[in-house]
C-alpha cells in the first residue's frame, strides 16, 4: 500500500498554486503511478463533452482513447459520481478491456469547485483484488484537495 501521508505531501508541494487541470492531472498520474508497484496503469479520462470521456495524462501502456459514460467502469464513475472499486474486472458488466492484463480497477470521479465531474482517475492492476477502501478514501481526499478549488 502506498505511503499516503508522504504521497499527499509530495502532491501538495508539486501542485501548489497550479490551476491548469491537465498539468495537475499529469503530475498526479506520475506520482500516484510510482507510489505502488501494483498500479499498472494510472491516468485520467477527461469529460470533453456531455456523456463522453477522452484520454488524458497517464502512466503505463496505451489506454482507450474515448469512453462513453454508458460504458465500462470509467463511464460508471463519471455517470454516477461515485467511486468504483472493482476487485475482478471480468465480473463487471460492460467492462471495457483497454488492456487484456487488467484484473482489478479503481476509478474515482474528479470534481471541480462547483461539484461537476470534470474527469475520472483510473487505476488498473494486473492483480485481482488489488485495491481497498483505504486506497479509495485516501485518493478521493487527494483529488478533492487538488481539484476542489478549480
Amino acid at each position: 500500500m502506498p505511503d499516503y501521508a508522504t504521497l499527499s505531501k509530495t502532491i501538495a508541494s508539486l501542485t501548489e498554486g497550479e490551476t491548469d487541470p491537465v498539468a495537475l492531472m499529469a503530475t498526479l498520474a506520475c506520482e500516484i503511478h510510482h507510489s505502488d508497484d501494483k498500479f499498472d496503469w494510472t491516468g485520467f479520462y477527461r469529460v470533453t463533452e456531455p456523456g463522453l470521456l477522452k484520454i488524458g495524462p497517464y502512466q503505463g501502456g496505451h489506454g482507450c482513447l474515448v469512453i462513453p459514460f454508458d460504458r465500462g467502469v470509467c463511464g460508471a464513475a463519471a455517470r454516477s459520481g461515485e467511486t468504483q472499486l472493482v476487485p475482478e474486472v471480468d465480473a463487471f458488466p460492460g467492462h471495457i478491456a483497454c488492456a487484456s492484463s487488467t484484473r482489478s480497477e479503481l476509478v474515482i470521479p474528479v470534481f471541480d469547485s462547483r461539484g461537476a465531474v470534470i474527469a475520472v482517475l483510473d487505476i488498473d492492476s494486473d492483480q485481482p483484488d488489488a485495491f481497498t477502501e483505504t486506497d479509495a478514501a485516501h485518493l478521493e481526499t487527494i483529488l478533492k484537495d487538488v481539484f476542489g478549488s478549480l
